[in-house]
C-alpha cells in the first residue's frame, strides 16, 4: 500500500580511478528502486564530478522495505547514444535511517557482473551518497521513469531493465521542462554517526560526539611536488665541501673567549661578570660568573643579515648585581671594518681588547662576516632567539643511533634449586630474562631439575649493560618469590657472524638467598648465550628502511664497500600553518633527516612562518633500495616549559635513493601533510636540494643482485610477529640513547621519523592496501577482458590479427621466448618517455586519506591496547570488523572450495564424477600421444577463439562438470 514515507537520496560527488589508457570521463549517475528510476546531469571530463542533486522515491510497502534494496549505477557517457557502467553500489533497505541521523558516505564501486572477465568497464572509485527517509521532502517529487518489473534473480542486470528511447539521449530521461529540477544540497549542521560505511550492515544507533562531515572536497588542495630553480651556492660554481646545495646566508659571528684582570664596580672589591653583545634592538647576553675577575665563556653569537639594524656593534660587559646591574666597560665594532671569513679558511683567531680605559681589564674575542658553513654555526646562539631560556634546543646537531645486536640466549635447564619446602604445593620455577626495558619468562615447570629449552631474542645497544636472568617460583597467584639470579656483562658473551659458528653452552652459578640455609647447595643455570653479528637489526620498516648492513664491524667494512655519496641541502619552508591548532601562537621549526645511523637536525628558527634553514648534510650510501626521511617539528622546549609536552609534527617525506639519477641535483618543494584527527592538513612546503654521486657504477648495479638483507636473515629467518615486537625494542632503545644527547632528540621525534606505529590497525590503511591489490591485478584482469573480446569477435580486424601471430607461434615454437622478451624490451622502451621526472612523493589519494570519515580518522588515532572512547563507539568499531571479516571469511571459503573440487576429481568423494575423469584421462592419453602437440595446441588454440557463432549461450560441459565436484562446504558446522 502506499504511504507518504519517501526515500531521499543525495548525489552528493564521486571520485573516480580511470586506467591512464581510458581517456575521457562524462559521467552520470542513474538511480533504482522499487521500479523506480531517475538520471542525474552529466559531468562532462570530470573524474571527481559533483552533482548535488537530490531525488525522492515513492515507497509501495512500507512494511517490506527491509528486503528492498537501492541501486545506484555509474555510467561513463561515450557518445549520444552509448554509455559504459563504471561500476554500481546496492544499499540494502536494513540500512536505511531518519534524515536526522543520515549522512552523507563515500560507498566503494563494484562491477556490475561478478566476473573476473567482466565486459564492464569499471574503473574503481567511490560514490559519495546520502540515503535517508523522510515523510516531508520539501522539493516536489521528480517525474520518475517507470520500468518493468524486475524478477528477484536478475534485478542486479542492468541489461534486463529495457528503459525507454528518450532516456539514451537525456541525462533527464523523459523528465518535463516544467518540472522542477532537483535541488542544490543545502549544509546541514552536524548529525549524530552512522553506524558504519558498509551499507550491507546495521547496527544498534546511538548518539555520537564526533563530527559527521564527510570531507568530500571537490577543490582539493595542491599536494603534487613542484620543480624549483633556487640559487644554490650563490650562483657560483663549488665544491661539494663548500656548501653547493644550499644559499648562502651571512651572518654576522661573535665569539667571546675569555676576560682577564676584570675591574671591580663597589667597594667589595667583588665581580660577578657578564657580557652583552648588542646590535640594534638585538641584546644577546652570556651566563654570569660569581666573584670571578677571569671568566671564561666561549660562547658564540650569530645575528643574521636582516637583523642587523645598526652599523654599531657593541660588547657590554656588565656586573650582576641584586637591584641593579653595574656597568663595567664597553667595546664598539664598526660593521664596515669587521673582516669577512670564507670557508674553508682556518678560524679567525681571537684578540684581547681593553675593555676600560681607566681601570683596565681585558676580553679577547673574535668578529666576523661568514655564513652558515663557519665550523661556529653551529655552536651559535642566534639573533632570532636570544631570549630563549633553553638555548641548547635551538641549535644543530648531528647524532648517530647506537650499534643494535640481537642477542639470543636458550634457556637450557636447571640445577639444585634451593626451594623452601612446602608440603603443601609442587615447585613452580620460571626464568625471568631482563635487559634495559625488555622481560621475557620461560614457562613454568614442576621440578627441583627443571629442564624448559626455550630460545629468547633480544635487542642490545652498544655500550651494553648486564644480562639479568634469575629464576623465580610462583609461591601464590600474585606473589613470586625469586629463587636466584645472576648478572651477565654482555661484552663477556661470545659473537657470532653466520650459523656456521657453534656457540658452546655454559653453566651459571645464581646468587640465592637460601644458600645460607642448605649447606652445599649451588644453584646453577645452563644457558647458551651469544651476540649475533650477522644480522641487521630493523628500527624500521624494511619497506623504507636505511640501513641494511650487518651489526658485526667485519662484515661492514669488508663485504660491503661504499657505492656513492647523498647530500641533503635543507633549504627552506614555506607557508607554515599554526601545529597546535590554537595552543600555540608561533611555529618554532626545525628539521630533522635520518639516513643510516646518522642523524641530523637543523638550528631552529622561532616565530617565524616562513623560515629558512640553508643547512647541507652528507651521507655515504652503501645500498640504492634505501630511503632518507626529512621530518618537520614545532619545537616547544624554548622556554624551558613542561619537558613532558611534546614537540609537534609538521611533516615528513621520504626520497628513495634508487629513485635518483646519479649525478643530479634535485630541486623541489615537497608538501608538510600530516594526518590529524580533524583530517588531513598540509601544513607547507619544504624545498630541498638532493644530489647522489655515484662513485662506482660497476659496484652499484652489482648491488641490484646481491641479497637485501645479511645471510643470516635466511639462514635463521626471524618470525615475522617476532621481527615487529624486536622492531618495536629496537626503537624505544634508539630513543632513549639519543634523548641522552645535548640537545636531545626526543622520544616523538624518533619514532615519527621510523613510523614505529605503522604496524597498528587503520581501516584507513585496509581500503589503501585492498585498492593497492586491485591496482597490481588490474592489468592481468584488463588481458583477460581483451583476450574474452578477442574470443568474442568485436572486433574482428584484432581477432583476425591474433589467430594469424597464434599461428605463426605455434609452427614456430622457438620464437615464443624471443617474442615475449622483444615486447618487453619494446614496452619499456615506450614507457620511457612516460618515467617520472621527480621523486615520488607521499600520494593522499593512494593513501585514502584525501576524503576520510571522521569515523574511521577517530579510531586510527584511538590509544592501543587500550581504547579511550566511549563503549558504544568500541562496540559499533568491533561489530563493522566483524561485518568486514565476514566478507572476507565467505570469499576465502570459496577460494578453499575451489582448492577442494580439484582434490575431489581424484579423492572418490563422488565415485560417478571420479570414474568420469579417469576415462577421461585415459582417452586424452591415446588422443595426445596419436596427435602431434602442435596440431593439439592449434586445435585448442582455435576452439577456444572460435567466432560467437559456434559458442552456445551455457557454459561449457568441463565447467558444468567442475562446479558439480564436492567440496567439503557441507561438512562444515
Amino acid at each position: 500500500m502506499m504511504s507518504n514515507l519517501k526515500l531521499g537520496v543525495e548525489v552528493i560527488s564521486a571520485r573516480l580511478k580511470p586506467r591512464e589508457d581510458y581517456g575521457r570521463v562524462n559521467a552520470f549517475v542513474e538511480l533504482r528502486f522499487d521500479d523506480q528510476k531517475v538520471i542525474t546531469m552529466t559531468k562532462i571530463d570530470d573524474s571527481s564530478p559533483v552533482w548535488n542533486e537530490k531525488f525522492f522515491f515513492n515507497i509501495s510497502d512500507t512494511e517490506d522495505l527491509s528486503n528492498q534494496f537501492l541501486e545506484a549505477y555509474v555510467y561513463n557517457k561515450t557518445s549520444s547514444i552509448t554509455k559504459s557502467c563504471l561500476g554500481k553500489i546496492r544499499i540494502l533497505g536494513t540500512a536505511f535511517l531518519p534524515y536526522s541521523e543520515a549522512v552523507g558516505l563515500p560507498y566503494p564501486l563494484e562491477k556490475e557482473k561478478w566476473s573476473m572477465f567482466s565486459s564492464a568497464a569499471a574503473i574503481g572509485g567511490e560514490l559519495a551518497l546520502k540515503v535517508f527517509l523522510t515523510d516531508n521532502p520539501y522539493p516536489k517529487v521528480p517525474n520518475l521513469i517507470p520500468t518493468k518489473k524486475i524478477p528477484s534473480k536478475s534485478r542486479h542486470k542492468f541489461h534486463n531493465i529495457p528503459t525507454n528511447e528518450k532516456s539514451k539521449h537525456s541525462p533527464r530521461g523523459n523528465q518535463q521542462p516544467s518540472q522542477p529540477q532537483p535541488q542544490s544540497l543545502q549544509p546541514q549542521p552536524p548529525q549524530p554517526l552512522p553506524i558504519m560505511d558498509s551499507p550491507l550492515f546495521q547496527a544498534p544507533r546511538f548518539s555520537s560526539p564526533i563530527p559527521t562531515t564527510m570531507g568530500f572536497n571537490p577543490n582539493p588542495p595542491d599536494y603534487s611536488v613542484k620543480e624549483t630553480n633556487p640559487i644554490l651556492g650563490g650562483g657560483k660554481r663549488a665544491r661539494s665541501s663548500d656548501h653547493d646545495l644550499v644559499e648562502p646566508m651571512e651572518f654576522l659571528f661573535i665569539k667571546i673567549v675569555k676576560a682577564r684582570n676584570l675591574p671591580s664596580m663597589d667597594l667589595t672589591g667583588s665581580l660577578d661578570p657578564y657580557i652583552e653583545v648588542k646590535l640594534g634592538n638585538f641584546t644577546g647576553k652570556t651566563k654570569h660568573f660569581e666573584k670571578n675577575q677571569n671568566p671564561i665563556w666561549n660562547e658564540v653569537f650569530a645575528f643574521s643579515k636582516s637583523n642587523q639594524q645598526s652599523n654599531v656593534l657593541e660588547v657590554i660587559v656588565m656586573d650582576k648585581d641584586m637591584v641593579k646591574d653595574d656597568f663595567v666597560g664597553l667595546i664598539q665594532f664598526d660593521l664596515n671594518e669587521i673582516p669577512t671569513r670564507v670557508a674553508p679558511d682556518s678560524p679567525l683567531a681571537p684578540e684581547w681588547y681593553r675593555v676600560n680605559n681607566e681601570k683596565g681589564g681585558e676580553i679577547m674575542l673574535a668578529v666576523w662576516f661568514g655564513t652558515q658553513a663557519d665550523e661556529a654555526f653551529s655552536d651559535a646562539t642566534y639573533s632570532d632567539a636570544l631570549n630563549a631560556v633553553n638555548k641548547s634546543s635551538l641549535r644543530s646537531k648531528v647524532y648517530h643511533s647506537p650499534r643494535l645486536w640481537y642477542l639470543r640466549v636458550n634457556v637450557i635447564e636447571a640445577q639444585d634449586l634451593v626451594i623452601v619446602p612446602d608440603r603443601t604445593r609442587l615447585p613452580n620455577p620460571y626464568v625471568k630474562i631482563r635487559l634495559n626495558n625488555q622481560m621475557v619468562r620461560t614457562k613454568p615447570s614442576h621440578s627441583l631439575n627443571p629442564r624448559w629449552d626455550e630460545e629468547f631474542t633480544l635487542v642490545a645497544a652498544e655500550p651494553f649493560e648486564d644480562l639479568i636472568i634469575s629464576i623465580e617460583d610462583r609461591v601464590a597467584a600474585n606473589r613470586e618469590e625469586t629463587l636466584g639470579d645472576v648478572h651477565i656483562p654482555i661484552g663477556t658473551i661470545d659473537k657470532r657472524i653466520d650459523d656456521n659458528r657453534t656457540v658452546p653452552n655454559r653453566w651459571f652459578s645464581l646468587k640465592t638467598e637460601n644458600q645460607r640455609r642448605v649447606r652445599f647447595a649451588t644453584t646453577r643455570l645452563h644457558l647458551n648465550v651469544c651476540l649475533e653479528g650477522g644480522y641487521h637489526v630493523l628500527d624500521e620498516s624494511t619497506y623504507y628502511s636505511s640501513d641494511l648492513r650487518p651489526s658485526m664491524k667485519e662484515l661492514l667494512s669488508h663485504k660491503q664497500p661504499s657505492i656513492g655519496v647523498l647530500e641533503l641541502g635543507i633549504l627552506r619552508i614555506e607557508g607554515l600553518s599554526l601545529s597546535q591548532e590554537g595552543k600555540k601562537e608561533t611555529v618554532d621549526a626545525y628539521c630533522v633527516a635520518k639516513y643510516g645511523t646518522k642523524w641530523v637536525r637543523t638550528r631552529t628558527v622561532t616565530n617565524c612562518l616562513n623560515p629558512r634553514f640553508n643547512e647541507q648534510y652528507t651521507w655515504e650510501v652503501y645500498e640504492p633500495a634505501t630511503v632518507i626521511t626529512i621530518g618537520v617539528f614545532d619545537n616547544n622546549q624554548i622556554n624551558g616549559g613542561n619537558g613532558n609536552k611534546g614537540d609537534g609534527k609538521i611533516g615528513k617525506i621520504r626520497v628513495r635513493i634508487s629513485t635518483l639519477e646519479a649525478g643530479r641535483i634535485y630541486t623541489n618543494s615537497y608538501p608538510l601533510l600530516v594526518l590529524r584527527p580533524s583530517g588531513l592538513k598540509k601544513m607547507g612546503e619544504l624545498h630541498l636540494a638532493i644530489r647522489f654521486s655515484c662513485s662506482s657504477m660497476f659496484q652499484m648495479l652489482m648491488q641490484y643482485w646481491k641479497p637485501l638483507l645479511p645471510k643470516m636473515h635466511y639462514a635463521r629467518p626471524l618470525k615475522v610477529v617476532h621481527q615487529e615486537i624486536l622492531r618495536q625494542h629496537a626503537v624505544n632503545l634508539v630513543a632513549a640513547r639519543l634523548s641522552r644527547a645535548e640537545p636531545p632528540l626526543r622520544k616523538e621525534v624518533v619514532e615519527y621519523i621510523s613510523d614505529s606505529n605503522s604496524h597498528l590497525w587503520s581501516m584507513r590503511k585496509s581500503r589503501a592496501n585492498l585498492f593497492r591489490l586491485s591496482s597490481v591485478f588490474s592489468g592481468l584482469l584488463g588481458t583477460g577482458e581483451w583476450f574474452q573480446d578477442i574470443c568474442r569477435w568485436k572486433k574482428p580486424v584484432e581477432s583476425t590479427a591474433i589467430h594469424v601471430i597464434y599461428l605463426v607461434l605455434v609452427c614456430s615454437p622457438e620464437m615464443i621466448l624471443p617474442v615475449m622478451s622483444l615486447c618487453l624490451f619494446m614496452l619499456g622502451v615506450w614507457n620511457y618517455r612516460l618515467r617520472p621526472r621527480q621523486p615520488p612523493h607521499m600520494d593522499t589519494r593512494l593513501s585514502f586519506a584525501d576524503n576520510i570519515h571522521p569515523e574511521e580518522l577517530n579510531e586510527e588515532f584511538d590509544t592501543f591496547p587500550f581504547s579511550s572512547q566511549d563503549p558504544g563507539i568500541v562496540k559499533m568499531r568491533y561489530e563493522r570488523l566483524r561485518s568486514i571479516a565476514s566478507r572476507a571469511q565467505t570469499v576465502v571459503g570459496d577460494i578453499a572450495g575451489q582448492g577442494e573440487r580439484v582434490q575431489a576429481l581424484l579423492s572418490w568423494r563422488d565415485p560417478r564424477a571420479t570414474s568420469i575423469f579417469m576415462v577421461l584421462c585415459l582417452v586424452s592419453t591415446v588422443i595426445l600421444y596419436v596427435v602431434p602437440f602442435k596440431v593439439f595446441v592449434l586445435l585448442a588454440g582455435l576452439y577456444i577463439m572460435r567466432h560467437p557463432r559456434f559458442r552456445g549461450k551455457t557454459p561449457p560441459g568441463l565447467i558444468n562438470f567442475f562446479r558439480r565436484l564436492p567440496a567439503k562446504t557441507d561438512c562444515m558446522l
